[in-house]
């Protein structure tokens, strides 16, 4: 049977990969989309999206722009963002995504250090939240917006013109890139946790060698449906969620909003479905509450269900699993786990977890209701994907083994090193990063600290940076504290603290209804400000939160917390696209409270 992929060798670059497709498979449905206006779901074949690509490549090149220039893309998850992406390759343009709730001050800046010259973005509302700051966008020639252009707005800057303006009589067939995979392709801005983001530069080789990599992992076809909803602006959503369809011919849907993604999921009903522990997250505090409000025996039910699945997935993957209570899954299946995996469609093949830690307890949950989650990691100087678990070698405690043609070793304490053909070029106008990221022999260094098993398994066991080093020498791991710790429905987001302290503590934000309700079962008000700053109250949440640490050694135990009610979010940029809670910043915003904590009453 003849492979259905597009392989690299025939592909060559990320442009010919879309001409690959769209020659073998024309009028195959590639994207799938909600349109507002007809309020109905429209699909879109590879040939209209080939018709599309030449357009927008007819108003580039009207533009005089020229290879090597650099575009930047504030769009949604949206065939946009892929028409977009496509045209600039085809013509030998570098794409720089950017956030579309990324700070108006970042964009700016990212902007001026790429020396842009189109910027696209998806409507008033962005452009609205860039006017304050759109002095320093010298370089560009001009702003797109997908949207109609407001006459105030189209006065105040006659750089601004609609997309429909823009291409309007721009006609011409779409033109593919002549070129090898060495071209640069895009400058990824890294959302970083920390410091100063930098520009990844990424070839078109390295993004196409990874997805390429990613198709080997498992059986992907035309037939299967990929739910988008990570950010195309991460690599990992980009390289596993945009570039890997189109090597296997999938389609795939975009949703709606993170806040429509559940309803999304009921109504696309995907086979594959990328995503980050948050959002595994959530569903298991749904399952936990429904579960505790049908009562003790509902509750009992479940975590039996997730025995017998767990059992049964063990013998599936060849370890050891017993046999008598694996029989049993047909029944808890039909009584529980069916029912639960209709939350997420029902008829995911695979879940690919990335982007940070998923706890174990996770992991079991889900594999024990018989959803397959493989959880993986990568970078974004990787492009991204370096390790991943595979359908039939599956330990969902681990990171899994390394893609083929990626090479990893451990250098100094423990630091992952790794080497492949999706290693960035380097950091854009930035060597002596670049230096410090990858070393004379070509090795990158990730930073995360790990541990390889004998049969190839990686496991992450900190982050050489993040890392608490305390007053008596101990070191503790805030990430697996924080993500144990997460597991409690009455914990929203949780940051651990102790650097040079002699105990640990902690800044905890609440779920508003969770905490509800525990305050009702003591007669007090979750809404009065004096109840969060209760010395009972958080002797009540400091006991849940130890709870959840009783695996971790007794001087990795929280000794003190702050109870938060305001959720720390990307929009006031102290979590990152992906979840991740920026540390130093959420630090530098809660100086006062970090200190009261160390300090005692």
């Amino acid at each position: 049977m003849a492979d259905h992929r597009v392989t690299p060798a025939q592909a060559v670059n990320l442009s010919g990969l879309f001409f690959e497709r769209v020659a073998r498979t024309p009028e195959a449905i590639a994207y799938r989309q909600y349109d507002p206006g007809c309020q109905d779901w429209i699909d879109t074949t590879w040939g209209d999206m080939a018709y599309e690509v030449g357009r927008i490549q007819a108003a580039m090149r009207r533009d005089g722009l020229e290879a090597g220039d650099r575009i930047a893309m504030m769009l949604k998850n949206a065939r946009e963002w892929v028409l977009f992406d496509q045209a600039a390759l085809g013509l030998g343009l570098v794409t720089v995504p950017l956030y579309t709730d990324d700070r108006p001050q970042n964009v700016a800046k990212i902007i001026k250090e790429t020396g842009a010259r189109l910027l696209v973005v998806d409507g008033r509302r962005q452009w609205r939240g860039l006017e304050a700051v759109s002095d320093g966008f010298e370089t560009l020639k001009h702003i797109i917006t997908l949207a109609p252009v407001d006459v105030e707005d189209g006065a105040k800057d006659k750089h601004l013109e609609s997309f429909a303006d823009w291409t309007f009589g721009a006609r011409g067939e779409p033109v593919r890139l002549e070129a090898d995979g060495q071209t640069l392709a895009s400058i990824v801005y890294t959302s970083g946790t920390a410091g100063r983001a930098k520009g990844v530069m990424l070839t078109h080789s390295n993004m196409l060698e990874n997805a390429f990599a990613c198709s080997k992992v498992a059986s992907i076809t035309g037939d299967d449906l990929f739910l988008s909803f990570l950010p195309l602006s991460h690599t990992l959503e980009r390289t596993g969620g945009y570039y890997l369809p189109m090597i296997c011919g999938s389609t795939v849907a975009f949703a709606r909003s993170a806040q429509q993604l559940g309803e999304d999921l009921g109504i696309i009903k995907p086979t594959l479905l990328i995503s980050v522990p948050r959002v595994y997250e959530r569903v298991y505090d749904r399952i936990g509450s429904a579960l505790k409000k049908k009562g003790a025996f509902a509750q009992a039910l479940f975590e039996r269900t997730v025995s017998v699945g767990t059992a049964r997935f063990e013998r599936a993957q060849g370890r050891d699993g017993s046999a008598i209570k694996a029989a049993f899954w047909p029944l808890f299946d039909r009584l529980v786990a069916a029912k639960l995996r209709e939350r997420l469609g029902g008829r995911l093949r695979y879940a690919i977890c990335g982007g940070a830690p998923l706890s174990p307890e996770l992991a079991t949950v889900f594999t024990g209701i018989g959803v397959p989650v493989l959880q993986g990691y990568g970078l974004t100087e990787a492009s991204p994907v370096v390790s991943v678990n595979r359908p039939d070698d599956n330990r969902p405690e681990t990171i899994g083994t390394v893609l083929e043609g990626v090479e990893v070793r451990l250098g100094e304490h423990d630091e992952l090193l790794v080497k492949s053909a999706g290693v960035m070029q380097g950091y854009w106008k930035n060597e002596e990063a670049t230096a410090a990221a990858i070393d004379a022999n070509g090795w990158l260094h990730t930073g995360d600290q790990a541990a390889i098993d004998e049969d190839g398994h990686i496991r992450i066991t900190g982050r050489i940076k993040d890392i608490i080093v305390m007053a008596n020498g101990e070191k503790v791991p805030p990430a697996a504290m924080e993500s144990a710790i997460g597991l409690d429905p009455l914990i929203d987001q949780v940051l651990v603290l102790g650097e040079g302290q002699h105990q640990l503590a902690a800044l905890v934000v609440v779920e508003p209804e969770a905490f509800a309700g525990l305050m009702r079962e003591f007669d007090m008000d979750p809404e009065d400000p004096e109840t969060l700053v209760d010395r009972f109250v958080e002797r009540l949440v400091l006991k849940r939160v130890n709870a959840r640490l009783e695996d971790f050694p007794g001087y990795a135990q929280i000794r003190r917390v702050k109870i938060l009610t305001q959720p720390w979010t990307i929009e006031d940029g102290l979590m990152t696209p992906t979840q991740k809670l920026k540390r130093p910043l959420i630090e530098k915003e809660h100086a006062e409270d970090i200190a009261e904590l160390f300090a005692g009453r």
